[in-house]
This record gives structure tokens, C-alpha cells and sequence, in this order.
């Protein structure tokens, strides 16, 4: 795909807006903290009247109005002591990537993720300082058919998902003429932790937080270099709504549940959602592509929403990270041979974990390490730092509850939106069909060799 770019310009809150230090929570600081990509496709639409310089104005335009609310995105990251992370509220902006792609939409055929993708979103220079990278970066392609591309590449250690579509929604509200519909709520002491110097009475129970050990290796390795090396590919795999109720009622089916404390077995029924049905059915298929033996340890960390789960839930629109990360574990063996309901209970059983108790201790935990460095994921693909969840582990995250499509910034809503560049091993979405159809779209990248035999699974293995 042939991409000319014809500028690139900083947009700055079109107002005045506090300056200063914001400090970060604990949890804004660890896991991912560079930029996470999403990418938009619209159709060419007779409402595009005259030049796309039009379109590229209002964007702009509308950008600028929508960082005065949103002030912290034009700021920039620090280091502080600890491997810690302070937000400089500075305005210094937002930078604005201009293209022109020789392409057509239709040439993209389903929008899958591809290498061609590297030139639809903005690339961050991370060996630039960190105060001196945005934390958002928006690209505009233009197609020669007269379609566009809007992408958005955007600082993880700022907002969560959650927070991410909260300030897309509002900016295209903004483009579109109306007010802002949920104001950004900027304080973050709710998710600051307690004060250490408070008393022992007010301090968060010590729990036990098995996220913050490292993942699994495979058998026979003392380290992942190898595993982070091998060549990486994307697969973007439907399951139609009957697939997913088959799934399910496999998953839900009477089975045995075995504690960790216990060979004991309990029978129970299940009652598992989509995302625990289907994150087990990733999980099984990726220990028999993987070829792993049966006593193989693996881990399958899952994205909790914690906002409603705190005491008293945080406010409406709270603005930052309060997705919880938490971690599935079992073995290879047990996962394959037991029934799905075995690996959806694993599941289920780390997400019900996150408690109001569990993400203060969490967090407490994280206030009283000394260095944040091992926790923290800030690494371009190739490096053999930060924690790594590809062979023999996955990361499995749901879209499938949050407000992805329908993004209408004037001109009708997109035709596609998914996942921008996606090339880490293990990294895994699912997301829910854009048509309403019921059924849901699983985003995956996998080292090359597992592929091909992970698809035969993902779609054989359904009963």
C-alpha cells in the first residue's frame, strides 16, 4: 500500500486549561503503559461537501475544543522516582498526521489487521524521551476512492478502554455541534490507594495477588527471548451466534470443579458468559496449537472493569486506568482434557476475585514496592523486557460490553472499526459484531507455526 503524508501539526486545547502536576494512580502505571491503536473506515458520503480539507478542519477544530475537558491528553509523561509515572498537565497538544493512500477501501478487503495497517496509524518514536511523546497521536488517510481511515493511538498509561471511547464519543459529539453528553471526572484519588502513613485500621487487607507474579515459561527455558522472537500473525475469527450457543450449552453442561486445595471434585452447572465461554475456548485451542505438554503451567490474564465493583463506585466518567488485571492459571493438560466448563470456571473464578478490598490491596501492594520497572510493559516487540504473555500464556480482552461502533463525527458512522496494529504473541480481543447479529469477532495474534492449527480447533473443536 503506497501512503504519502502530507503533514503533521500539533493541536492544542482551543482554550486555556489548568496546568500543573496531576498525579497518576498506582494502576495507571503498570501492565501496558505505551500507546494502544484503533482504527476507523468511512465510506466517501455526499454530506462531504467540497475539498477534504473540510473534513480535515473539522477534525481538527473539534479535536481542540474537545482537549479543553480533556486537558490531561494534551500533556505529556514524566519519570519520578521508582520507575513512577506524573502526568504534566502542560497543553503542549496532541499531534494530527495527514495522509493520502493510493488505495481503495474495497482493497483492504475485510479490514483485517495486516502489515499495511503500519502506514493507517500513527507510529510513536519510543526512543524518544518519554516527555517528549504525545500521548495522542490522530492520523487521517485519505483513499482514492474517496473513503478515509481515522486513526487513534493513544497512551495506556492515561486511560483504559473504557476512558479511551469515552473521549472519542465526546469529540465527535463536539464535531457533530451538540454538548458533551458525560463530562470527564480527573480526580484519581479514588484509585490512589491509601495513605501509608494512615492507621493500621484503615489500611486495605493484605490479599494475595498472583497478577504480579511473572507469567509462566515453557517447560525446559529459563527465560521468554526466544519465545518473543518468533515471527507473530493476525487472525480476525467470527463465531456466528449458533457457534457461540453451542459453546455455550458445551460450557454451561453439568461438569466437576476441583479447588486447588482439593482432589475432591464438586458437580455444578454453570451459568458462564460469553467472554468466559469464549476466552476458554481460546485458551484450550491455544494449548492444543501449541503443541504444549500436559503438565505445562499457563496463564491467561483477563481485563476486569473496576468501576462499578469499588465501594461506592467511581464516579460517572472517571477519567484514567480502572480496568484490573487479574490472572487465570491451571495446566495444559487439565485444560484439554477436561471439559470448557473446567476452563470458564478458571476464568470465572479470577474475575470474581476482583472485589472492592481486592483492587485497594492491589493497589497498597503497588504503593509499598520500591521500583515499578518489573510490573510495567513499555517495551517495543523484540525486547526481552517487561512481562510477556505469548507462549505459553495469552491475554485475553472483551470489547464486548463497551460502546465500539457507531463513532459519527457528521458524516455517518464508520463501515469498520477494530484493532489498529496487533502483533503481539498471546495478545487476543473479542469483540461483538458490528451488524447485531449476535455473533462476535475474535481478534488474534499468534506465532506463525500455531496458527493454521488453531484455527482447525477454534471451529472443529465446537461440538
Amino acid at each position: 500500500m503506497g501512503v504519502k503524508f502530507k503533514g503533521c501539526e500539533v493541536v492544542k486545547p482551543s482554550k486555556p486549561t489548568w496546568k500543573g502536576s496531576l498525579t497518576l494512580s498506582e494502576w495507571d502505571q503498570v501492565g501496558t503503559i505505551t500507546h494502544i491503536p484503533t482504527i476507523y473506515f468511512y465510506k466517501s458520503n455526499p454530506n462531504w461537501v467540497g475539498p477534504h480539507d473540510t473534513i480535515l478542519n473539522a477534525l481538527k477544530e473539534s479535536l481542540g475544543r474537545a482537549l479543553v475537558p480533556f486537558y490531561p491528553l494534551a500533556g505529556r509523561l514524566r519519570w519520578i522516582g521508582g520507575s513512577r509515572l506524573e502526568l504534566d498537565c502542560n497543553a503542549n497538544g496532541v499531534q494530527f498526521i495527514e495522509a493520502e493512500s493510493e488505495s481503495r477501501l474495497e482493497d483492504l478487503g475485510d479490514f483485517s489487521p495486516s502489515p499495511e495497517y503500519n502506514y493507517l496509524v500513527p507510529t510513536v518514536d519510543y526512543s524518544l524521551p518519554i516527555h517528549e511523546l504525545p500521548l495522542l497521536l490522530v492520523q487521517l488517510t485519505t483513499f482514492k476512492c474517496g473513503g478515509v481511515s481515522l486513526s487513534l493511538t493513544i497512551s495506556h498509561a492515561v486511560v483504559d478502554g473504557p476512558s479511551a471511547l469515552h473521549f472519542v464519543s465526546e469529540w465527535a459529539r463536539l464535531a457533530r455541534s451538540e454538548p458533551l453528553e458525560v463530562m470527564p471526572f480527573l480526580d484519581r484519588k479514588a484509585l490512589q490507594g491509601g495513605d501509608s502513613s494512615s492507621s493500621a485500621a484503615a489500611k486495605p487487607p493484605r490479599l494475595d495477588h498472583s497478577e504480579f507474579d511473572q507469567p509462566p515459561l515453557l517447560l525446559g527455558q529459563t527465560d521468554n527471548v526466544q519465545e518473543r522472537k518468533k515471527k507473530t500473525t493476525v487472525a480476525m475469527l467470527r463465531l456466528s451466534k449458533d457457534q457461540l450457543e453451542k459453546l455455550k450449552c458445551e460450557a454451561n453442561d453439568t461438569y466437576t470443579v476441583y479447588s486447588n486445595n482439593s482432589s475432591a471434585g464438586t458437580t455444578k452447572r454453570g451459568g458462564y458468559t460469553r467472554y468466559e465461554t469464549v476466552s476458554g475456548h481460546i485458551w484450550r485451542c491455544a494449548c492444543k496449537a501449541r503443541n504444549h505438554r500436559a503438565e505445562q503451567p499457563t496463564a491467561l490474564g483477563v481485563c476486569v472493569d473496576s468501576r462499578s465493583r469499588m465501594q461506592p463506585p467511581l464516579p460517572r466518567g472517571y477519567f484514567g486506568n480502572a480496568t484490573f488485571d487479574v490472572i487465570a492459571t491451571s495446566h495444559s493438560g487439565e485444560l484439554v482434557l477436561k471439559p470448557l466448563g473446567y476452563a470458564a470456571g478458571r476464568i470465572r473464578e479470577a474475575i470474581e476475585k476482583v472485589s472492592n478490598d481486592y483492587v485497594l490491596s492491589a493497589i497498597d501492594n503497588l504503593k509499598n514496592q520500591p521500583d515499578l520497572t518489573r510490573f510495567q510493559d513499555l517495551h517495543a516487540l523484540g525486547s526481552d523486557q517487561g512481562p510477556f504473555y505469548g507462549n505459553p500464556n495469552l491475554g485475553v480482552v472483551s470489547w464486548l460490553t463497551l460502546s465500539i461502533y457507531g463513532l459519527d463525527f457528521g458524516w455517518g458512522k464508520e463501515i469498520y472499526m477494530g484493532p489498529g496494529t496487533h502483533d503481539f504473541d498471546g495478545d487476543s480481543l473479542i469483540l461483538p459484531s458490528s451488524d447485531g447479529d449476535g455473533s462476535v469477532v475474535v481478534a488474534l495474534c499468534l506465532q506463525v507455526a500455531h496458527m493454521d492449527s488453531f484455527k482447525k480447533h477454534f471451529y472443529e473443536d465446537i461440538l
